[in-house]
């Protein structure tokens, strides 16, 4: 019964340190979208919350 309590106990921490993570970058300013780096799947309209925004400031 221990090891189960353990290995939750693990996942647990682990969700909540990426929820955390997440929480802190969106602070930050830090987009959650990955492509700021220029990828080509992001060239296709829509596809990323950054790109949509930078296109209705303009």
């Amino acid at each position: 019964m221990w090891p189960t309590i353990i290995i939750a106990t693990v996942v647990a921490v682990v969700f909540i340190a990426i929820v955390v993570k997440g929480i802190i970058n969106k602070k930050n300013g830090k987009s959650s979208c990955s492509c700021g780096s220029g990828c080509g799947s992001c060239s296709l309209k829509g596809t990323c919350h950054a790109n949509t925004e930078k296109n209705e400031k303009q």
